[in-house]
């Protein structure tokens, strides 16, 4: 059987005007460890340990820019009980979150907070099933086609495990961690860079510009800003959405 290259998912990437204080909070919400700070070319950067066995991290980094427009990815917190997603609101509320109006009806079971430098979350009802099999961090929720999902399954080689209505969901071949899903058409706009973006890196058995190219040929483009002397290499998926290849730990 030919052998299958596929990259490794090191992080989901979060800008932040604050990245120590908005790792604290979101090491609340999805309870888990705090990492060092860390200072790397004028470039300070704080990691979340997980604890549940979710096989990346988060990363928070410094960026002078402020949110501006809807971000296309935000996170899905599950709960266990309705007392348990009344108790996690009412804790991150306490810790810097807001409630917003995004649309969600009366209907609507979740909760829409935004965390204190404005990305959007949502608490998950206990009764959702899609999620039940994940643990806290439920899912990175995004707006996308399902070109893209296709496009992420085949960058991770991670299976579909929903495709349908231009739905998508891929999930770690083990099944451990989140789901990262796609919502079909339409896509939000997106005046400027995302806030959120994921961090990959080539497999143990890949070199770098082996994998730069098997991505390109996926369909990926180079950003048209992005640079390559930082530690990464940015590009952008098939809907826009900026990503990095890491060129070093």
């Amino acid at each position: 059987m030919p052998h299958t290259t596929s990259s490794r998912l090191v992080a989901l990437c979060v800008d932040a005007t604050d990245p120590v204080a908005l790792a604290r909070f979101w090491a609340t919400a999805l309870r888990w460890e705090l990492g060092p700070v860390r200072t790397d070319r004028n470039q300070t950067q704080v990691d979340l340990v997980p604890t549940d066995g979710t096989r990346f991290g988060v990363r928070f980094v410094r960026s002078t820019g402020t949110k501006t427009f809807p971000n296309r990815l935000h996170l899905d917190l599950t709960t266990t009980s309705r007392d348990d997603q009344r108790d996690s609101v009412d804790a991150l509320l306490r810790h810097g979150a807001r409630h917003i109006d995004i649309g969600q009806g009366p209907e609507d079971r979740h909760v829409v907070l935004a965390d204190p430098e404005g990305n959007e979350l949502c608490i998950i009802e206990p009764e959702n099933n899609f999620l039940s099999t994940c643990g806290r961090f439920g899912s990175i929720t995004c707006d996308g086609t399902r070109e893209v999902g296709l496009f992420w399954s085949a960058v991770l080689g991670w299976p579909l495990v929903w495709d349908q209505d231009q739905e998508t969901a891929i999930r770690a071949p083990d099944l451990t961690g989140p789901m990262i899903t796609w919502g079909g058409p339409p896509l939000g706009d997106k005046p400027d860079r995302n806030r959120l973006y994921l961090a990959i890196a080539p497999a143990d058995d890949s070199d770098l510009q082996t994998e730069l190219e098997r991505l390109l040929a996926l369909g990926a483009t180079r950003s048209p800003d992005g640079r390559a002397d930082v530690g990464w290499i940015e590009l952008l998926d098939p809907d826009g959405n900026e990503f990095r290849l890491l060129t070093q730990p």
